[in-house]
């Protein structure tokens, strides 16, 4: 039987990604309630009666128009190994034609190139790389070639301008992994080995001058949001209001409690630092970071 999408609950979606072990938190029902700008649509992907894979798809409308962009940030959420990834695509754009979508923008987030430490510690150093593309990766992932050659085959385009930073989520994702191969956790202590030199001691210093970090709670994201603002003045981007972030902590946390974060790292009881986690499964992200001058 050819793959299938339609709608699907809360629970549905969960449950799958709960089976999986992780999904991107931009993927959780959840998120179509952060994104209210949106209408969103939670899909899921059938086999028959095999669900085997879920989405969750944000619509924009066009001004005046009844027409929309369908947008799956870093979605769907599916098992890249499998042997049927075009069908599931194929599915995906006959779904959002039924919803009047004009284009649909996916974010398929498998892993197609690795770079190492070390490589990219190489690379920084040379002054005649300027980008990341430019350096030969240790790893290329079957799944990932599989996904990208569908891609192409299936009329897909793919947007690689401004080294992975064009409107969307970012091409290029650092990953650091808190267990070892066997499954046990790695301790503070292996985890700062991992760090170069300079990294170590500046976390050093910073202990040694009495500077503390804590978890926070909601009332704390005031304090995160005006290191923020200092910090979106300095870089020069445009921050979000201290209510877009209140609004993602109450979301997010009644889909699973602690799914959002908050840390602190004072100084005689100045924040100096802060940053905000999503975790969802097995996979934590560092959302948001802040810090003064």
């Amino acid at each position: 039987m050819p793959i299938s999408a339609h709608s699907i609950s809360v629970s549905t979606m969960l449950e799958f990604i709960a089976a999986r072990g992780s999904a991107s938190f931009l993927q959780t029902p959840a998120w179509a309630r952060v994104k209210s700008e949106w209408r969103g649509e939670r899909v899921g992907f059938y086999d028959g009666d095999e669900l085997t894979g879920v989405g969750l798809i944000l619509y924009r409308k066009l001004p005046k128009l009844p027409r929309y962009l369908a947008y799956l940030p870093e979605g769907p959420v599916l098992d890249w190994s499998r042997d049927d990834i075009a069908e599931h695509f194929d599915a995906l754009v006959t779904h959002v034609k039924k919803r009047q979508a004009f284009a649909v923008r996916i974010g398929p987030a498998v892993v197609h190139r690795i770079w190492g430490t070390k490589t990219i510690k190489t690379a920084i150093a040379d002054d005649n790389i300027t980008s990341l593309t430019e350096v030969e990766p240790d790893v290329v992932t079957p799944e990932g070639e599989h996904v990208v050659s569908v891609l192409k085959q299936g009329g897909w385009i793919t947007d690689e301008t401004d080294q992975g930073f064009a409107a969307g989520q970012p091409q290029f994702n650092f990953q650091l992994s808190l267990r070892h191969e066997d499954g046990t956790q790695k301790s503070e202590d292996e985890l700062l080995k991992g760090m170069n030199q300079l990294w170590r001691r500046n976390i050093k210093k910073a202990a040694k001058f009495g500077v503390e970090v804590k978890l926070g709670t909601r009332d704390d994201l005031a304090r995160f949001h005006k290191v923020y603002l200092e910090t979106a003045e300095r870089d020069g981007f445009t921050g979000r209001p201290l209510e877009y972030f209140e609004h993602m902590w109450d979301v997010l946390n009644a889909e699973e409690e602690d799914r959002m974060k908050v840390f602190l790292a004072e100084h005689e009881g100045d924040v100096v630092a802060a940053t905000t986690f999503v975790t969802v499964g097995e996979h934590a992200w560092y959302s948001y970071g802040a810090s003064t001058t």
